[in-house]
């Protein structure tokens, strides 16, 4: 019997964890369809899509490294946050069409839905990074009320991405560097203000070189969020314990995204309640 199923994309793939979270939540929930990985070269994006389409069981696809902007072309319509954003991690079946979404800015917020539910004199976000990712992240704070500082290897880079996504505030953008050397900076009495360091790039995975971030750019009470997942606890997250900072690691947003994309492909909401079961299944 076949299985209404939906997939992730990306190259590579065998890394991903989003097959586990899916298929986690279907089997709470007793649902019939299924999720997998499939590995898709960027030459070969477009066959990709256009055999999908012609397949009725076929619900949609998350989109990961590479393809999240070139898959935008491929799309018969984009939702308005991913317009916004300027690339999509999911493709949705929807009759006859198949939609384009950003759920990385939504997943991005869950776990800070508790602070942002409180009113700040001021918001300040030192965001780490340039790629897709990055652009979701300014875009769901911008909206949030912060003020950015968007950091990248290419400065120039950076403020054409904030004048993209965030033409509206008043932020700033410099060399990564700038955050890699001690300040002597004296902060200001930053009672009532809400203040994040975010590891938006890919430094820091496994493989990759660790992020410099010194941390006396950042504030006392500032929270440091790291987005990589491999590994969880990352260095710049362990140095961020160590000066005294709140931290949260990369499957907050890894699980909030996927459950926006859950909902769409499958027409129900992931149950949620299993969220720490779901974590150990990850960290295992």
């Amino acid at each position: 019997m076949i299985k209404p199923y939906a997939e992730v994309i990306g190259d590579p793939i065998a890394h991903s964890k989003s097959p586990a979270i899916h298929n986690f939540w279907l089997e709470k929930l007793g649902a019939a369809p299924t999720y997998r990985a499939q590995h898709v070269l960027s030459d070969k994006l477009g066959d990709y899509i256009k055999s999908r389409r012609s397949d009725p069981e076929w619900r949609g696809c998350n989109i990961t490294m590479p393809h999240k902007q070139a898959a935008i072309d491929l799309a018969d319509r984009l939702d308005p946050v991913a317009t916004q954003i300027g690339a999509i991690n999911t493709l949705v079946r929807e009759g006859d069409q198949l939609i384009g979404y950003n759920t990385d800015a939504v997943g991005f917020l869950e776990p800070l839905r508790g602070e942002l539910s409180q009113e700040h004199y001021f918001r300040m976000a030192r965001v780490l990074g340039t790629g897709g990712a990055a652009r979701a992240i300014v875009a769901g704070l911008a909206g949030q009320g912060f003020t950015i500082v968007l950091a990248g290897r290419n400065s120039d880079k950076a403020r054409s991405i904030l004048e993209e996504v965030a033409p509206k505030g008043q932020h700033h953008a410099v060399h990564l560097d700038h955050f890699a050397e001690p300040t002597d900076f004296a902060f200001d009495d930053r009672d009532g203000c809400l203040d994040l360091v975010v590891n938006a790039s890919a430094l820091g995975m496994r493989g990759q070189s660790e992020l410099a971030f010194d941390w006396s750019h950042a504030p006392p009470g500032a929270i440091a969020y790291d987005i990589v997942t491999d590994p969880l606890d990352t260095a710049l997250l362990r140095n961020a314990r160590a000066a005294g900072h709140q931290t949260l690691d990369g499957l907050n947003m890894l699980i909030g995204q996927a459950a926006a994309a859950f909902e769409k492909f499958f027409g129900q909401a992931a149950p949620r309640e299993h969220d720490a079961q779901l974590r150990e299944l990850l960290t295992r």
